[in-house]
């Protein structure tokens, strides 16, 4: 599997994979990711050897050397940080690394590669393992990607996790239909967040997270800051995630609900753990968000210039809050788009209240 990033898009393509794991247990199944990703897919190695795990460094096409909770879907991570050879491409170092990368994907010797990407730097790297079946999209993100493939699968459903399926059944032929996934668990992290949210809380929790990939879909910080002040007057408890570079959207809500909000400071593995405990999960189209749906959460989407019926929640009990006057529109503009400051906090409110109410108190 190649699905470099990013946390999103590793998650929406978690369902095909783990269909395939739970279809074919005896199966070699390893995935090429950038470093930063790996949380979604394996459970640090614990040093002290304790927690089930076992920090073994693993030779490719071998078993786990994790305990399955640690790493339940794939066997090998092959960690490939792109970004940082980009930044240096011809740097000893970059070429020493993708040379160690291109002889541990050969000695692996794979049946097939599957590129669920569609990026031309993913088609490169499934290539460098020297297999004979290399599948991809017919219409790929990056068109180029595609004189690479020796296969290539005309997608037809509208969803990213469905077509992410469509081109795993093309391994080997089987009827998948997309299911939960799978992802890991870290024993450090759940004791964190046991700390900070015990798995069996009386009172409702709620993580809301105000930050997006760009401005355009940032629904504006005052109105998450409404929304958090109405549900801490509800008796709700309210926390609020930032990625890095985030921070200052969480001290605005936190500073404006009179410190009753929780901001937080996690790794991802962290926030994992945290969210498999919470009763619903507010944000726009980001990771946040879809991993709040890997983990059947329930959620509010606040959604602007992308598409949810591509990208939006899947499986869980689910909002989505969007205008129509929004438009398909990937652009990296600065300023959140027009149709997005159409949603009020008392939407989000609504939406919330139903979705809190059929959690039973949760």
């Amino acid at each position: 599997m190649v699905r470099l990033g990013a946390m999103g898009d590793i998650l929406h393509a978690l369902p095909a994979v783990t269909a395939l794991r739970q279809m074919h247990p005896g199966w070699i199944i390893d995935w090429v990711v950038e470093p930063r990703w790996r949380p979604l897919l394996s459970a640090e190695p614990n040093p002290e050897g304790g927690g089930g795990f076992n920090p073994r460094i693993k030779p490719a096409g071998s078993p786990r050397a994790l305990a399955p909770e640690a790493q339940p879907v794939v066997d090998q991570l092959h960690l490939a940080p792109t970004k940082q050879w980009r930044s240096a491409p011809l740097s000893l170092s970059t070429i020493h690394e993708i040379s160690t990368l291109r002889r541990t994907l050969r000695a692996a010797s794979y049946d097939t590669v599957l590129d669920l990407q569609g990026a031309i730097r993913s088609a490169v790297l499934g290539r460098m393992a020297g297999s004979q079946r290399l599948i991809g999209d017919d219409a790929p993100r990056e068109r180029a990607a595609r004189l690479f493939y020796t296969e290539r699968v005309s997608t037809q459903a509208a969803h990213v996790i469905e077509q992410a399926v469509e081109l795993a059944r093309a391994v080997a032929g089987d009827d998948l239909r997309p299911i939960a996934p799978w992802l890991p668990i870290d024993s450090a992290a759940e004791a964190w967040a046991d700390s900070i949210l015990p798995r069996h809380s009386a009172s409702a929790a709620v993580l809301v997270n105000p930050g997006a990939g760009w401005g355009a879909k940032r629904w504006p910080v005052e109105r998450y800051t409404a929304v958090a002040r109405e549900l801490i007057r509800q008796g709700v408890r309210v926390m609020v995630n930032t990625g890095p570079g985030e921070e200052p959207l969480a001290q605005a809500i936190v500073a404006g609900t009179g410190s009753a909000a929780t901001p937080l400071t996690c790794s991802l593995a962290q926030l994992i753990a945290l969210t498999r405990r919470v009763s619903l999960v507010i944000a726009g189209d980001t990771g946040p968000l879809h991993l709040a749906c890997a983990l059947g959460r329930p959620v509010v989407g606040i959604y602007g210039p992308t598409d949810p019926s591509r990208n939006g929640p899947y499986g869980v009990p689910s909002r989505v809050l969007r205008s129509p006057e929004s438009r398909r529109d990937h652009s990296r503009h600065a300023a959140p788009e027009a149709g997005l400051l159409t949603i009020q906090p008392e939407d989000v409110l609504q939406a919330a209240g139903e979705l809190l109410a059929g959690e039973g108190g949760r």
